[in-house]
């Protein structure tokens, strides 16, 4: 994470709470900062990839939207990821016991640190989550 952020340490210190699921079922991996996910590396060995990024299009800058604007954010999202001939799993992004909805996302297999930067920023993100080969997933602040 940079030294210096233009986000509130707060809404840092949620990020870092969110519990990041891939999958809508029973089988969902389920991703925490800094924490080695052993599903996710059997799952980027079977892919042949090294690499991901977790990925939302919903709530830009952390501001509720409407769900109509959320939809289609992620919508455009998917679109984008298809067209890139990038594998992306559905799922979404929440912290337990708060107020705030769970917001539906993208986990994008194979994605590299810098295009996955590039589409948080694209979808004015405050963050994305991005996991290397140790299959450990990192916070990436972007504002």
């Amino acid at each position: 994470m940079p030294e210096s952020t233009q986000i509130h340490p707060d809404k840092v210190r949620a990020y870092l709470a969110t519990a990041f699921r891939l999958g809508h079922t029973a089988q969902d991996i389920v991703l925490t900062i800094g924490q080695r996910s052993e599903r996710l590396a059997a799952l980027f060995a079977a892919d042949g990839v090294d690499c991901g990024a977790f990925i939302t299009a919903f709530n830009p800058r952390g501001t509720i939207q409407p769900d109509a604007a959320n939809a289609a954010g992620h919508a455009a999202l998917a679109g984008l990821l298809h067209a890139q001939g990038v594998r992306a799993i559905e799922g979404s992004g929440g912290e337990e016991g708060t107020d705030w909805p769970s917001e539906k996302s993208w986990f994008a297999l194979g994605l590299p640190l810098a295009p996955a930067k590039a589409l948080g920023h694209r979808f004015d993100q405050d963050a994305i989550v991005w996991v290397g080969a140790d299959a450990v997933p990192q916070l990436i602040l972007l504002r």
